[in-house]
């Protein structure tokens, strides 16, 4: 944890084996600047480094999870400071690859708004826990930009016909279509997503974690391979285990 930066921004929190790291702008609704998503991909990084953490839940301090980017970060940006847009666009796209990449399986607790970037940071998780009052959706358009980080998976999780209707009326859903579209796992009482992500993802971390973490490396490598190579990616991922399987205990 020694390489995440301590900003008030972001809690960092150690539960038995699970890391939970807390959005903590509840004034801004827990909309992202370029300081929180710099900790924030060091912290997921860190966690996943830790060989005494098992799993990951990201939540959101306050009444929001996240209503996604901070519009007011650049604001008054002057013209030659154009380059810092860019970056900030950047980091979002990088934390959404580096989500599913990780090796420890990471759960969202989402209330409130769950909006833009920070429905994309929610769907980019593996699982999600929703609380009854949150709200799902993308307005960008609605507001003359594009969701253009959001865009590529969406897509490929709900199918392209919801995912249009989503990205181009802007219009939030509540979390019983959200579990209809298949955008989260779960829906529990508001006060409770922090709770029950932690004991679901308490119950993964107590899993053999060579199994775990191969299951999830090989989902995301199948998800979008063909059906002859994700065989193929399948085949090679169980000789692997067992390979390790058969390899004496180390002295």
């Amino acid at each position: 944890m020694a390489d995440v930066p301590a900003i008030d921004s972001l809690k960092v929190d150690t539960i038995g084996a699970v890391r939970l790291l807390t959005l903590n702008r509840p004034d801004k609704l827990n909309a992202m600047d370029t300081a929180l998503i710099d900790a924030l991909i060091a912290a997921l990084r860190s966690a996943d480094a830790d060989a005494a953490v098992g799993a990951i839940v990201l939540a959101g301090a306050g009444r929001a999870f996240s209503a996604g980017a901070d519009i007011a970060e650049f604001k008054d940006l002057p013209p030659e400071q154009r380059h810092r847009v860019e970056h900030r666009s950047a980091l979002t796209a990088s934390l959404q690859l580096l989500l599913p990449g990780l090796s420890r399986p990471v759960i969202a607790a989402t209330q409130g708004h769950v909006l833009g970037g920070g429905c994309a940071l929610a769907l980019a998780c593996d699982m999600v826990v929703a609380a009854e009052s949150s709200r799902f959706g993308y307005p960008e358009v609605k507001r003359g930009i594009l969701a253009s980080s959001v865009t590529p998976n969406l897509a490929r999780q709900v199918g392209t016909k919801a995912a249009f209707e989503l990205l181009v009326t802007g219009r939030s859903i509540d979390p019983a279509r959200a579990l209809e579209l298949g955008l989260i796992n779960r829906i529990v009482p508001d006060g409770q997503q922090v709770e029950a992500a932690l004991e679901l993802a308490a119950g993964l971390a107590a899993l053999p974690a060579r199994a775990l973490q191969a299951t999830k490396r090989l989902f995301y490598r199948t998800l979008d391979a063909d059906f002859a190579r994700a065989m193929q990616l399948a085949h090679e991922a169980h000789a692997e285990m067992r390979a390790e399987q058969r390899q004496p205990p180390s002295p």
